[in-house]
């Protein structure tokens, strides 16, 4: 059992500043508890790459992270031959084809690392959305029966069943043999008040009321038709930002001077600006 229950869940990310609401302590506490990955899909920026390295940090478990990119192979996501050092061993020994393909000469790449490890390790495959549909199949294998697959080596299941979060933007639809073997989590962006202890846990130097006034300002900017709303970890910066500057109110002029914190897109400050009334540097 990773977590005894959803309050467990809430007390031990809380202890390393991450707050967690009903919805994503119960979602973390069953994928542990069932043996399941968890989806976290939202918007960018909501804390869902935050929430496994949190639940890594509280667990005291290994993180492995398989970053997901356009063009993602199985060579890099699960493992490959060191060829180089398989050619050197042939020229230098003359040994039989089938000795270089070994343990020796086996590269692991994240999904094996994660399979293979024999201590408590979190699994986060990141970004799911943004690898090629063929990387799905290769995920399927392995969130269904925990196990890989290696020609030259036979079937490597796994001893210690990792804790799998997979987080996904929705800039595609993930297929659904892939969902069914996963929990579902939304994750969309926090409330003001909830935005505002998510501050105060990250930069408690900041007073209450500035971290008020800042979440609030902040959720008004969401409110707009933004080519990119502000992240949380944007806010986060933005409150550093004002301590860094020596600032204790968020008047209009100190909004105009550092908007470029939370925005970065002229025409995302153009249009805040314009609707808010704010100065432009």
């Amino acid at each position: 059992m990773w977590f005894a229950s959803p309050d467990e869940v809430r007390e031990r990310l809380a202890a390393v500043d991450y707050l967690a609401d009903d919805g994503i302590a119960t979602s973390v506490f069953l994928a542990g508890a069932l043996g399941k990955p968890l989806l976290a899909e939202g918007p960018a920026g909501v804390g869902k790459t935050q929430l496994a390295k949190a639940v890594a940090l509280a667990t005291g478990a290994r993180l492995v992270r398989l970053q997901c990119y356009e063009g993602l192979d199985e060579a890099r996501a699960l493992y490959e031959w060191n060829y180089k050092k398989q050619l050197l061993r042939i020229q230098a020994d003359g040994e039989a084809w089938e000795d270089i393909f070994s343990e020796e000469f086996l590269l692991e790449r994240p999904l094996l690392k994660a399979i293979r490890s024999d201590e408590p390790t979190v699994l986060l495959i990141d970004e799911t959305d943004k690898a090629d549909v063929e990387v799905e199949g290769l995920l399927l294998e392995i969130l269904s029966d925990y196990q890989v697959t290696i020609p030259e080596l036979g079937t490597i299941t796994a001893t210690r069943r990792p804790y799998v979060v997979l987080t996904s933007n929705a800039t595609r639809e993930l297929s659904e043999a892939l969902k069914r073997r996963c929990l579902y989590l939304h994750l969309g962006y926090p409330t003001p008040e909830r935005e505002r202890d998510i501050v105060l846990a990250q930069v408690p130097e900041l007073p209450d009321r500035l971290a008020e006034r800042l979440a609030r300002t902040v959720a008004t900017l969401r409110g707009l038709e933004l080519k990119k709303s502000p992240s949380i970890a944007e806010t986060v910066d933005w409150a550093r930002t004002l301590l860094a500057l020596g600032r204790t109110e968020l008047d209009e002029g100190v909004i105009g001077a550092t908007l470029g914190v939370v925005l970065k897109h002229d025409s995302d400050q153009s249009r805040a600006a314009k609707e808010l009334g704010l100065p432009r540097p």
